[in-house]
């Protein structure tokens, strides 16, 4: 058998590389041991090196963390570092592979599996024994890899018990299960058509699962959605969708069926869009809302979660990309105590988010704000907040004029779709009320076109809109992989900054990838801000003859940056990458 590593060989290592000295090799090596000795389950020497917090000897001197000590050793025993990422890691297929109690006995996990090979991460490269085992169990050449090995126990308790789960539940019912309400629906018979039940203990076990997880990889959407032959789950992480695993059909009926057991939505019926809402905890403590929707496909029921943030809406504005200078001014056009300021922007960019935290910092004990949304998107204790219910034909226009019957102060419509609504915003402003809204248009000037293209008298618009802010989300540069980049091409930056003559900056960054952004260089995302105020010039020119180009011109002379130079600063910044702002204001040309 195989030697597994040990304290005094990894330290010799280290003193070989001229990595630590000897002196510090002697002093440290008692710690470890009694760290190693006195732990409640047993550790890796990696672990209990890293616990120590020894200093390298090579600039900048870090600590020897485990990803560095883990990293180091695959160098030194020439195999690949791996670092695993559960979202790429087919856990249905590492049971399969061997048992669980067989991979905790080793401390192996398999990463990757194909045809003809499978990858083994591993901490022990030296200890091999079961090397040709797996080999002739699964028929396939083994390649080791080196991984962190609080990763390796970590995954081993996750995927084994998630692949377990599953496997249980697919044996309640068959793979082809009739019961899919799709309109390619395969009927073998002889066969049992069995539902799964939502409260079986491995469909909640799944659930479970799946929102934790979701909630450590910072997705903001979970999307299960059922296909021909297996079912997909996908994360949005950053504004980008990720296929997350693919599980059996039937586990994912019975999956929508619990969630949608726990929205308090109609369970039964499958064959009209449902919305929903769910409450609940990360493993941090934090409460989470999730948004609940489900649409029926040709293959079944498709389902999209939405996670909200309740911590989202406690950050200032300059925390969400605010400029500062936009920030004031923002700040100063929501002190007014009446008048129209509307948000604009397609859907995903931010307008709830900029809504709720403006109002959550208006909203104090002397002032009444209240909303009508469709849907609610957030819980927010501090408002009044009330769901338009299409059913019993209670609309935005309607709820509007009945909130005018509860002395408000503060009035925030979810978005102006029509000719109603719109009155009875303009109804309220004028009546000494401040209105937030939202529509969707491509920049600032152009909400004042849809508005008076819906029917919208534009003497009542020079009376009563204020403000409005157009934005965006783009991507913010991963922090710990970001390079500079000096060599913007000149027609990539004359693109960006139009006519605005900006000088190219000096502190742009642009991506490279690294295992803290899963290699896309990027990680979180910040706002990109339009901000035009209404002063009087530009009221007068809210006129239906006037065109679009004289009031975009009129904007900026009244102080409004454009979205794409608001994204040029960004860059400026080292916030952001050209690419990056490119893609999100494309529309904007």
């Amino acid at each position: 058998m195989a030697k597994q590593l040990d304290t005094k060989q990894l330290l010799n290592w280290l003193i070989r590389d001229d990595i630590i000295t000897a002196e510090t090799a002697k002093a440290q090596y008692p710690l470890i041991q009694s760290i190693l000795k006195n732990s409640a389950i047993a550790i890796h020497p990696l672990t209990a090196l890293a616990q120590c917090k020894i200093t390298s000897r090579h600039p900048p001197c870090a600590h020897l963390n485990l990803d560095w000590l883990t990293e180091w050793l695959a160098a030194k025993v020439r195999l690949p570092f791996y670092r695993i990422d559960p979202l790429k890691v087919d856990f249905t297929k590492v049971a399969d592979v061997m048992s669980a109690s067989y991979a905790t006995r080793f401390n192996i996990l398999p990463v990757e599996i194909s045809a003809e090979t499978v990858t083994i991460a591993t901490s022990e490269p030296s200890s091999a024994e079961w090397h040709d085992q797996i080999s002739k169990i699964t028929q396939r050449k083994v390649l080791l890899v080196i991984a962190n090995p609080l990763e390796i126990a970590q995954y081993i308790a996750q995927f084994f018990t998630l692949a377990k789960s599953i496997k249980n539940a697919s044996k309640s019912t068959t793979q082809d299960i009739a019961l899919r309400n799709n309109f390619e629906q395969l009927v073998e018979l002889g066969k049992e058509n069995k539902q799964l039940d939502s409260n079986d203990q491995h469909i909640v076990n799944i659930v479970d699962w799946l929102w934790q997880y979701a909630f450590e990889q910072r997705a903001s959407d979970i999307h299960l959605e059922p296909k021909r032959d297996m079912a997909v789950i996908r994360f949005r992480i950053d504004g980008i969708l990720h296929q997350v695993y693919q599980v059996p059909i039937a586990v994912m009926i019975a999956m929508t069926a619990r969630i949608k057991l726990l929205g308090r939505m109609d369970v039964i019926e499958k064959r009209r869009p449902q919305d929903g809402r769910i409450k609940s905890r990360t493993t941090g403590g934090l409460e989470i809302e999730l948004r609940l929707s489900t649409l029926p496909t040709a293959f079944g029921e498709k389902m999209v979660m939405r996670i909200f943030d309740p911590e989202v809406v406690v950050k200032t504005l300059p925390e969400l990309g605010f400029p500062v200078a936009d920030a004031r001014r923002w700040a100063s056009l929501t002190a007014r105590p009446h008048g129209i300021i509307l948000v604009t922007g397609p859907t995903g960019s931010g307008k709830t988010t900029t809504l709720y935290t403006t109002l959550k910092a208006l909203a104090t004990s002397e002032v009444n704000v209240c909303s009508v949304e469709d849907p609610i998107e957030m819980i927010e204790p501090s408002f009044n907040q009330m769901q338009v219910q299409h059913g019993i034909d209670l609309s935005f226009s309607d709820g509007v004029r009945a909130l005018m019957r509860q002395d408000p102060d503060i009035i925030m419509i979810g978005e102006i779709r029509d000719i109603a609504t719109a009155e009875m915003a303009i109804q309220a402003a004028l009546t000494g009320h401040l209105v937030f809204s939202t529509v969707h248009t491509n920049d600032a000037p152009s909400a004042v076109m849809r508005l008076l293209e819906l029917g919208v008298p534009y003497y009542l618009l020079e009376a009563t809109l204020i403000g409005i802010l157009a934005q965006r989300l783009v991507r913010t540069l991963c922090p710990v992989c970001k390079v500079n980049d000096d060599d913007i091409p000149d027609p990539v930056w004359a693109a960006l900054t139009d006519k605005w003559n900006l000088p190219k900056p000096q502190k742009a960054c642009r991506p490279m990838g690294c295992p803290e952004c899963r290699q896309t260089g990027y990680r979180g995302r910040t706002g990109l801000y339009e901000l035009l105020t209404v002063s009087q010039t530009f009221a007068t020119l809210v006129r239906p003859e006037t065109s679009l180009s004289t009031l975009q011109e009129q904007s900026i002379t009244d102080g409004m940056t454009p979205l794409r130079i608001a994204g040029a600063l960004k860059i400026t910044e080292g916030i952001t990458s050209c690419a990056e702002v490119l893609k999100v204001t494309s529309t904007l040309l």
